[in-house]
């Protein structure tokens, strides 16, 4: 089975909050249509994502618009990137994998993401007509994501700097939650934010041991959980995860 991961890498690369070239459009005609096509059809189709509406979000969203400028020719790489801070944009497929466990998402569900990072995991949500409350504990992060997103007209997303692990209460609840992150359990507060019959995907372990992504879903009141794929996360921060 294979390891989908999550590159840690412990410098900070201060060009994550450059903004893009000006050149770069808003509504994929940029230049990169073949590129984000080839992605969507070799590392999502040709893998196990189905959900027409997540493909469909996945060829809207502008990915290289989430990427350090230097790393642009690389944004449709079936890998993560860095974005500085030790963080990283997930690998595409991880990113489609993680909306497609929600399903089904109505539209207009309110959705909450832990890590918020570049803003590209929060973009495609919002293109699946979600409204998309987002949380980033590094403050550079979440101020570079809130003013990328605000720039690209992401209307439905919401961010805020702050602890994920204790949730937005004032927001819940919420019909899905995204956590991309790795955390020793899953966070008391994000089960209790989950709406009834509703969705987390999550991965859990130890950044030194196993890691898998989860799957938690909320039936009478009750968290269920199954393990989905293996996979590597940068560690969660912040609340009852300290940095490991």
């Amino acid at each position: 089975m294979p390891l989908y991961c999550i590159l840690v890498l412990p410098i900070q690369l201060i060009l994550a909050l450059s903004p893009p070239p000006p050149h770069l459009a808003t509504d994929g005609s940029d230049g990169f249509e073949g590129a984000r096509e080839e992605m969507v059809t070799s590392q999502l189709m040709g893998r196990d994502i189905s959900d027409q509406r997540v493909l469909e979000a996945m060829r809207r969203v502008p990915r290289e618009r989430f990427v350090p400028p230097y790393l642009i020719g690389s944004a449709y790489d079936d890998r993560p990137l860095p974005i500085g801070y030790g963080q990283t944009i997930s690998q595409p497929y991880i990113v489609a994998l993680m909306t497609q466990l929600l399903r089904p998402l109505p539209q207009g569900a309110r959705v909450l993401e832990i890590g918020t990072g570049s803003g590209y995991q929060a973009a495609v949500l919002s293109k699946l007509g979600a409204e998309v409350y987002t949380i980033e504990i590094i403050p550079a992060l979440a101020k570079g994501a809130e003013a990328r997103l605000s720039g690209m007209n992401y209307r439905t997303v919401h961010v805020k700097e702050g602890d994920g692990y204790y949730g937005w209460k004032e927001h819940a609840p919420f019909d899905g939650i995204v956590v991309t992150a790795a955390a020793t359990h899953v966070p008391p507060p994000l089960i209790e934010q989950l709406r009834e019959g509703g969705r987390m995907a999550i991965p859990v372990g130890s950044v030194f041991f196993a890691q898998y992504l989860m799957l938690v879903e909320k039936k009478n009141g009750a968290a269920t959980t199954r393990s989905v794929i293996p996979v590597r996360f940068v560690p969660l921060t912040g609340g009852h995860e300290p940095e490991r």
